[in-house]
C-alpha cells in the first residue's frame, strides 16, 4: 500500500513545481502552521498546488514517511523537500526561500 500511496505524492510533486502538504486547503487553512505557509507563498505570489491531508489519511501518514519529517505542513519545490512552517517563515524572512525560488525556476511576485 505504501508504494501506492508514495507513486500519488512523487506524481503531485513531479507535476507541479510547488507543492503545499497541509491541514486543510489554502482558501481555508485549518491549523496556523498551514496557514503561515500559505500566506508567505500568496505574499510572494507563488503558484502552487495544495493537498489537504485531512482529506485523505493514508497521504496524511504517507506524506510523513515519504520525507521522514514528522509533521505537517510540508513544502516541496521542483520535487524538494524545503521543510515546515518554521523553515519556510525563517527562510522568507532572511531572503533564502527567494534565492531558493530563483535557483529552482519558480516565478514569484518580486513586489513582495
Amino acid at each position: 500500500m505504501q508504494n501506492v500511496i508514495f507513486e500519488r505524492i512523487e506524481k503531485d510533486i513531479n507535476e507541479n513545481d510547488v507543492v503545499l502538504f497541509m491541514k486543510g486547503t489554502a482558501e481555508f487553512p485549518q491549523c496556523g502552521f498551514s496557514a503561515v505557509v500559505v500566506q508567505i507563498l500568496s505574499q510572494l505570489g507563488v503558484h502552487f498546488k495544495d493537498i489537504n491531508v485531512l482529506e485523505d489519511s493514508e497521504i496524511r501518514q504517507g506524506i510523513k514517511d515519504f520525507s521522514d519529517w514528522p509533521t505537517i505542513p510540508q513544502l516541496y519545490v521542483k520535487g524538494e523537500f524545503v521543510g515546515g512552517a518554521d523553515i519556510a517563515r525563517e527562510m522568507y524572512a532572511n531572503g533564502e526561500l527567494q534565492e531558493f525560488l530563483n535557483e529552482k525556476g519558480v516565478e514569484y511576485s518580486s513586489a513582495a
